[in-house]
């Protein structure tokens, strides 16, 4: 899957490069001189979405020390509206625009509706070689979310976190099972609503596999 960022290029989430890289999906950050969607502080994980960022900026470097290749945003937004937010807030990494919610109808995420918008859910994907190797769901503190994912990077980079490496394909491959004995992707999404249990026992989401 192939999503256009903020610098102009086409960013493939199934061939980012070695190394891990951190993807954080929100909802809507806001912009001066444009309202928000009526009610929108009262809608649940709504708000946060500048500090998320802030966040993000203020702890890159220390991404790239604890392991991270890269961090994008990722959110329903163009990429005009997008560009706006990264030079205001002088973000030292990409945001990638998914209009159609591509990646949600891949996998099954949740979004939300409002003032005639379908928006992202908030989230956090770590993608490693091609597969989602952990998941941040729910984010509940976006302004403080940039520690979390940083102190999860350090655990894992000292393997001291405990957690069994579990990952699932980004990209079509054949070579842990064939796509004859494995649900569609479509079949799989109708299926899955989310992660259970608690949160160090996420280890990754359904695969976006090709199916038969």
């Amino acid at each position: 899957m192939t999503l256009r960022a903020t610098a102009g290029r086409e960013v493939a989430l199934d061939r980012l490069g070695p190394g891990r890289t951190v993807v954080y999906v929100y909802p809507l950050s806001g912009r001066p001189g444009v309202a928000l969607p009526e009610g929108w502080d009262a809608i649940p994980g709504a708000r946060g979405c500048t500090a998320e960022a802030c966040g993000f900026r203020d702890h890159h470097r220390e991404l790239a020390e604890a392991g991270a290749a890269a961090v994008y945003g990722l959110s329903a937004q163009d990429t005009e509206y997008q560009r706006e937010l990264v030079e205001r807030l002088h973000l030292p990494f990409e945001m990638l625009s998914d209009e159609r919610l591509r990646l949600a109808d891949a996998l099954g995420l949740r979004t939300f509706e409002t003032g005639g918008m379908r928006l992202y859910r908030r989230r956090t994907m770590v993608i490693r070689d091609g597969a989602i190797e952990h998941v941040f769901f729910p984010v509940d503190a976006p302004g403080e979310h940039a520690e979390e994912v940083l102190t999860w990077l350090r655990r894992r980079t000292s393997g001291t976190d405990g957690e069994a490496p579990r990952r699932r394909r980004l990209r079509s491959s054949s070579s842990t099972a064939s796509t004859s004995s494995m649900p569609s992707v479509r079949s799989r999404c109708r299926r899955w609503r989310g992660p259970a249990g608690p949160p160090s026992t996420w280890g990754s989401w359904p695969a976006l596999r090709s199916g038969p």
